[in-house]
């Protein structure tokens, strides 16, 4: 017996490369789209094994660090999850400027553990000073914060949280969210970051599915002391799969497939720190231009993250009019996040995409 896929019972018309500037999925190069059409090996095959290991040291090149990195199937939720039961005793401070560390703030409770707010209004920052404050007032075992966040287009000082002037006490574990992996400085091993994560449809600019993230000596040791670290997030069994060049359960091998290529063009295109100075050029051309037209960042000056832009759009413009007229143009951008998503405000991301326009 023989079958024929049936065909689309109507036309979605795909905006072309080059084009899409959604904070996340972001637009895929079609050599890595391409990658994901061959053939599945099994996930305890030799090819799987040639494979962890080819993608394993451009891996730490571009999580700027000299510890296994992890590569999970899911969305970098789960690995807010992991941080949280392999790193947090009893009570984190979870700095909170936007919808995203809003949800790590969650993930903490939703996991039984006290959760310490420090909130910021939308388009400020948690200033080192501020965090240095808090932890003097209330002991806490763990932090948890965004490094880019991607609602309100927010660039975090983690470097100075991490070593700047008298840095975090080191009796705090920090856990730091970085969406920003890839697209902008992300010093994992220097700033002595304990656990870093991502999500592979942001500026690593893959298909969604795929998690990335890197946990500290400290942190491998405080999880061996924790018994309710669960068992899909369990870092210990991360760690053990991925010293092994090996999944720790069936993965998504398409999105691997894809992974291998896009870290291979990067590493042809000049390594990490071109993509870095790409993005930074893009930044700065967003910035330029809303100089030109009077369209303003919601983050200050000097917080602007290098991935995602979000904009004030002047009186009497509405977001979603803005993104109505460019989708009839075949641009694909976004028109705010949470507490963001009505006008004024509308988010575009330029820095996450591949292209070059």
């Amino acid at each position: 017996m023989t079958s024929t896929a049936s065909a689309p019972t109507h036309a979605v018309p795909v905006p072309s490369f080059g084009k899409f500037f959604l904070p996340g999925p972001t637009d895929v190069h079609p050599e890595v789209l391409e990658a994901m059409i061959r053939p599945m090996v099994g996930h305890r095959s030799g090819a799987m094994e040639k494979l962890l290991q080819n993608v394993a040291p451009k891996l730490g090149a571009v999580c700027r660090t000299a510890r296994p990195v992890f590569i999970g199937t899911n969305s970098a939720t789960g690995f807010m999850e992991m941080a949280v039961r392999n790193g947090v005793r009893r009570r984190a401070l979870s700095l909170v400027n936007g919808a995203f560390s809003e949800r790590f703030a969650g993930i903490v409770a939703a996991c039984g553990k006290e959760c310490i707010r420090l909130d910021v209004p939308l388009g400020a920052a948690v200033e080192p000073d501020m965090l240095r404050d808090a932890l003097k007032r209330t002991p806490v075992d763990a932090v948890t914060c965004v490094h880019s966040e991607t609602s309100t287009g927010v660039l975090q000082d983690v470097a100075g949280y991490a070593g700047g002037g008298e840095g975090l006490p080191r009796r705090a574990a920090a856990r730091r969210r970085v969406t920003s992996m890839a697209g902008l400085p992300v010093e994992t091993d220097r700033w002595g970051l304990d656990f870093v994560f991502t999500g592979s449809q942001k500026a690593l600019a893959l298909p969604p599915g795929l998690a990335l993230g890197v946990a500290s000596e400290r942190l491998v040791e405080r999880a061996k002391t924790l018994e309710e670290r669960g068992a899909y997030f369990d870092v210990i069994s991360f760690l053990t799969a991925t010293t092994k060049f090996q999944p720790t359960n069936t993965p998504a091998v398409s999105l691997l497939y894809a992974l291998e290529v896009q870290l291979g063009r990067i590493e042809r295109e000049g390594g990490i720190e071109a993509r870095w100075k790409r993005h930074d050029a893009m930044r700065r051309r967003v910035e330029a231009w809303g100089a030109e037209t009077g369209v303003k960042f919601l983050p200050r000056e000097g917080r602007h993250s290098w991935t995602v832009s979000c904009l004030r759009l002047p009186d009497g413009k509405h977001s979603k009019d803005v993104v109505a007229a460019l989708k009839q143009q075949g641009w694909t951008i976004g028109a705010g996040y949470g507490a963001l998503k009505d006008p004024p405000f509308a988010s575009a991301t330029w820095g996450i995409t591949p292209s070059r326009r």
